[in-house]
């Protein structure tokens, strides 16, 4: 979509501005100072007791991530786990100023040296006691999310999971019930659950200032056609590759790494290139785009999905660097899904005809377009773009202007039906904008810092499972919806979502499903 940098402010005041109109009251407590925003949008309070006691198993990038916003006021990180050397002496030393900057900056050196470090999970939950542990946080390759998570619970120990919840669904039913079973904890990191921006967003959505939502465009595309530009493939590239690569050989070599669930060490380094040890393209990027859809439209389940995923490039002769004409990756580099949601009048075997549909597309030759989600209403359209903006534009309509420099205003509706867009014909954001703007600032949080404090706030309160926003059950429906969009590309078929897939009681499941694989 071409946007003019006059057309983009245009859209960010004008999103401010219905939200300062539809959160008034909210924002006034905001800017009163009275609570922090986490807390005040997502029923949270300051941590009653000490710091929740938690390791952090698997120190890869997105770990990183975790320990650079983890909230020290509510988590005390006393132990982490990594087989390798690389990523233990990044996790201390830090490998990007701003979003992994390491546990001695975010700790002090002092308080950092007496956090201990494991090779694997099975050691350090051989010292679950000694430590105090009571939670972890695993971030490894997805194939190893359901192991790792499953020898935690039994450990007595809370589980925050990095999404994908698990490589398969009857892995993600296993857990849940283990979880609830021993009454513990299990949520999973889809992060749009507790950012402010989505929040507010969607509180737009719910309250119908977009008018009738029919179709929902998400896209993630990235471009890796230069010679060294796949971040996913890191085996043999720079030091720490090096460095891995001798200590990961020993413990293939000794067998221990066919322990710990991978074949090999390349497979371990590079596991997201792999299908038995990730989950491709929609499981690592297209969950998040979807998890954002489906709460855009109401948190209902899809009705059907179908698509196409090729190796489209890497392996491909002839086309791009020569390193990637013998790429050894078995996942997708293209893929392009369509969902069908049912709409706000859709009604079970009465009004079916109600349809919304979602696509998705995450390509490796091209990133011109900006990843996120563009919503388009019958009123409106809303842009989200890197969860970091979103940009609101009305539509024309009958005596009302719209388009993408038209700035609007929101006004109580006069048939009582909830709040409604209208044009704004001025220069500047009223006093409700200026409002929102002040009270949410211009670095937005993506969700993470606050999803561990609402997980340790629960955990310190008592809470059960339900609590939490992204708990296992409503990271099931996700995991569901990644899971089936791969069976669709891979058995090139559309296949229809049954509900007693997201039953986490029912032991039925698509991957086994007769439709799917007839």
């Amino acid at each position: 979509m071409d946007i003019t940098p006059e057309q983009h402010e245009i859209g960010k005041d004008n999103f401010n501005e219905a939200v300062g109109f539809t959160r008034r009251d909210m924002l006034k407590t905001v800017a009163a100072g009275g609570v922090g925003l986490g807390a005040l949008y997502f029923n949270y309070s300051k941590l009653n007791g000490n710091p929740v006691r938690t390791a952090f198993i698997g120190c890869g990038d997105e770990a990183n991530v975790l320990i650079t916003e983890h909230p020290a006021d509510f988590m005390e990180i006393v132990a982490i786990a990594d087989p390798r050397p690389a990523n233990i002496e990044r996790t201390f030393k830090g490998s990007h100023p701003e979003v992994r900057i390491g546990l001695e900056k975010k700790l002090g050196s002092a308080r950092a040296s007496q956090i201990k470090v494991y090779e694997d999970h099975q050691a350090l939950l051989k010292d679950a006691s000694s430590l105090g542990l009571e939670m972890v946080v695993i971030a490894v390759p997805l194939s190893q999310h359901a192991p790792i998570a499953m020898a935690c619970l039994d450990a007595g120990l809370h589980v925050l999971t990095e999404k994908l919840m698990a490589h398969n669904v009857t892995e993600c039913k296993q857990m849940i019930r283990k979880a609830e079973s021993k009454g513990l904890l299990l949520a999973v990191g889809h992060q749009r659950h507790y950012s402010v921006l989505y929040d507010n967003a969607n509180d737009l959505i719910q309250k119908g200032l977009l008018g009738d939502i029919k179709f929902i465009r998400a896209q993630w595309h990235r471009n890796n056609s230069f010679p060294g530009s796949d971040s996913w493939r890191k085996w043999d590239r720079g030091a720490e590759a090096k460095k891995d690569k001798e200590r990961l050989l020993e413990l293939e070599k000794s067998g221990r790494l066919k322990e710990l669930g991978y074949d090999s060490a390349k497979q371990l380094v590079d596991w997201r290139l792999y299908s038995k040890t990730g989950g491709g393209l929609m499981a690592e990027l297209g969950s998040h785009q979807m998890d954002a859809s489906s709460i855009f439209l109401g948190k209902k389940h899809p009705l059907a999905v179908q698509g196409y995923g090729g190796k489209n490039f890497y392996g491909v002769k002839n086309v791009g660097p020569k390193e990637n004409w013998d790429d050894d990756r078995d996942i997708a580099d293209h893929i392009y899904v369509t969902f069908e949601f049912p709409g706000r009048h859709y009604v079970k075997g009465e009004n079916e005809e109600d349809i919304a549909i979602v696509t998705y597309s995450s390509i490796n030759t091209n990133r011109l377009e900006f990843y996120g989600e563009t919503v388009f209403g019958s009123r409106g359209t809303l842009i989200m773009k890197e969860e970091k903006e979103a940009l609101l534009y009305k539509e024309n309509g009958p005596g009302s202007g719209g388009g993408l420099e038209q700035r609007l205003w929101v006004l109580d509706s006069a048939s009582g039906g909830g709040p409604v867009l209208d044009s704004y014909n001025t220069a500047a954001p009223s006093a409700a904008g200026a409002m929102a703007k002040g009270a949410v600032g211009d670095k937005v949080s993506r969700g993470y810092k606050e999803e561990m404090e609402h997980f340790c706030y629960c955990i310190r309160n008592g809470k059960g499972w339900q609590e939490l926003r992204c708990n296992g059950r409503v990271a099931m429906a996700d995991a569901i919806m990644a899971l089936t969009a791969n069976l669709a590309m891979k058995h090139k078929k559309r296949i229809v979502f049954k509900d007693e897939w997201f039953d986490a009681d029912n032991d039925a499941v698509p991957e086994t499903d007769e439709q799917v694989l007839s």
